[in-house]
């Protein structure tokens, strides 16, 4: 192995420019002495993935190096036990996207097929802050029913969703409690922009039956934005600083939004919240394939510690319970925060089964090929959490399972909205009066699962 790689694996290099070797002879591409751009790319590929791939001794044959990057790169992954390396045309869109910077119209919405029928629509889950839809009348629980004039069914609501990625009109519907129906409203127009979205949704505090209920929605993981790169974990800081000034005993901490994101935001929020923790406490245990284990001893045993925050809640919790909100698409990170504080406390989960991820990625570019604007994701690492268990990649198991589709949306925060209902019912002891209707609806699709972070979760530097 070079040099060059020794010493710069030891900070791993979200962004990153390694210089690859040790490569196996009996999985060697064929070098052309007269290279094309393609076969260049395809040949970092190789060497990067040789290197690093968390299942490299698994790696399959190479098709052609003359084939495309996408393909080449696809043949070589360890299927179907990796679902989630993934190889990007743009870098940079990757490493924005990561950070919550996209062309994004501002909202994310579910899409569902009315039973018996090839009809669909999309109920908004959210409007983001500053973004083009937060400008217009549209707010959770809305129902769009077409997309430029179309109406949705099962045969389009695919090709419908594209053209969200673009100016597009949407057909809302605002369902009315007093009048117990949907009523049609004018057409909103929404231009998608680039803009940073703050993972910082929303946080409240409640007092009910004497219980104080710290409630905080956070939808994704990354420390900030390139201009500040701890503006959105020092304002999770600032959270958690207003909740134990509340006095807080309880905690709900929404993660049903939530894809992933950046490790060091969840070592972040983890050290906000584990009980009796100090910074010689382990959060998590990070392993890496066979060769960087043996060539870089620090990568044999790589233990993260939690970090010493005077904001950490967690000895004011009550019967020393974190209550999580959880859906099929709380993922990766997500389910790093769970299994990292399930050591150290009764983790309480609400909600649907959790996505399954408990390996991570690092961001590689090849900045030696100015060229080469691809970027990589591959599978490095997995995470086990400090009594070394690993066992969730089929997801967690709620301690009440239920699904927010099966009511109509309320607002975020509304005590009476689905799940944080339960948490507080739980909380409290006392059955909600809200008055509900059960939806008999088909999940298709949603937005979420389309962004470039979702499932994904992002290694953070290792200092030697």
């Amino acid at each position: 192995m070079k040099s060059t790689l020794r010493s710069r694996i030891f900070f791993l290099l979200i962004l990153s420019g390694l210089l690859w070797s040790c490569k196996d002879d009996d999985k060697d591409p064929i070098v052309d002495p007269d290279p094309t751009l393609e076969e260049n790319i395809n040949n970092w590929i190789f060497d990067v993935m040789d290197e690093v791939y968390y299942w490299r001794l698994n790696l399959k044959t190479p098709i052609a190096a003359t084939s495309d990057p996408t393909d080449y790169f696809k043949s070589l992954l360890f299927t179907p036990t990796d679902r989630f390396s993934v190889i990007y045309p743009d870098y940079q869109e990757l490493i924005n996207s990561l950070q919550g910077i996209s062309l994004d119209p501002g909202y994310d919405f579910q899409l569902y097929r009315i039973t018996d029928t090839d009809d669909v629509y999309a109920e908004v889950l959210y409007v983001k802050k500053n973004s083009p839809a937060a400008s217009k009348d549209l707010k959770r629980g809305d129902a769009i029913v077409a997309i430029n004039g179309t109406k949705i069914t099962t045969t389009n609501f695919r090709d419908l969703l594209k053209q969200t990625e673009t100016t597009h009109t949407i057909s809302p519907r605002r369902y009315s409690e007093e009048a117990g129906g949907y009523s049609t409203m004018t057409d909103i127009s929404i231009t998608p922009v680039e803009f940073s979205e703050d993972p910082n949704f929303l946080d409240t505090v409640y007092t009910i039956n004497n219980q104080k209920i710290g409630y905080v929605v956070y939808n994704f993981f990354a420390p900030g934005i390139t201009t500040d790169n701890t503006k959105y974990d020092n304002e999770m800081d600032a959270v958690f600083a207003k909740l134990k000034a509340a006095n807080v005993n309880n905690l709900i901490l929404d993660l049903r939004y939530n894809g992933g994101g950046y490790v060091s935001s969840a070592v972040n929020l983890a050290s906000l919240i584990a009980p009796g923790i100090t910074g010689s406490d382990i959060f998590s245990r990070t392993k890496y394939n066979n060769l960087l284990a043996s060539e870089i001893p620090s990568l044999s045993s790589v233990k993260t510690p939690f970090l010493d925050k005077s904001q950490n809640l967690g000895n004011t919790l009550s019967g020393n319970r974190l209550y999580v909100l959880t859906s099929s698409g709380t993922a990766s990170a997500s389910e790093l925060i769970i299994n990292g504080l399930k050591p150290y406390m009764d983790v309480f989960l609400i909600g649907d089964i959790t996505y399954g991820k408990n390996v991570g990625s690092i961001a590689i570019e090849d900045e030696k090929n100015p060229e080469n604007q691809y970027g990589l994701l591959p599978i490095v690492t997995q995470s086990f959490n400090s009594l070394d268990q690993s066992d969730y990649s089929t997801g967690f198991i709620p301690n009440i399972s239920i699904k927010e589709s099966s009511e109509r949306l309320r607002a975020l925060g509304d005590v009476s909205e689905l799940m944080l209902r339960t948490a507080i019912e739980q909380i409290t002891g006392i059955p909600s009066s809200a008055r509900v209707t059960k939806l008999d609806r088909v999940e298709l699709a949603n937005t979420l699962e389309r962004k470039i972070r979702y499932g994904k979760m992002i290694e953070s530097p290792i200092i030697k």
